[in-house]
């Protein structure tokens, strides 16, 4: 990763929360996981079925150590399941998504 794609990703998880809420809901709970509230990052999306939102899905459930329910949700996303560490899969993820925002 790059030093500027470094500075990006930390510069969103600086944002505020009424900032976030301009972002898309799957940066939105990649945010929520940055703060450290799984809960709320799952909540946002757990009813969303929409590729990127189902890749943040698995991730998450992979954080939770549900292993089986993460791997429906690579399916869903069109990602492989990640044999990365949780840290490098999160900036992963936020990486290509703030690539798109």
């Amino acid at each position: 990763m790059t030093k500027n794609q470094t500075m990006k990703i930390e510069k969103f998880i600086q944002q505020n929360p009424q900032q976030i809420k301009s972002y898309p809901l799957s940066l939105q709970a990649l945010w929520h996981d940055y703060q450290g509230d799984w809960n709320s990052s799952h909540k946002l999306i757990d009813h969303e079925s929409d590729s990127d939102c189902a890749w943040v899905h698995a991730y998450l459930h992979r954080v939770e150590g549900d292993l089986g329910n993460a791997r429906y949700w690579y399916r869903r996303s069109g990602k492989p399941e990640s044999k990365q560490t949780l840290t490098e899969e999160r900036q992963q993820i936020a990486q290509a998504l703030l690539e798109q925002f």
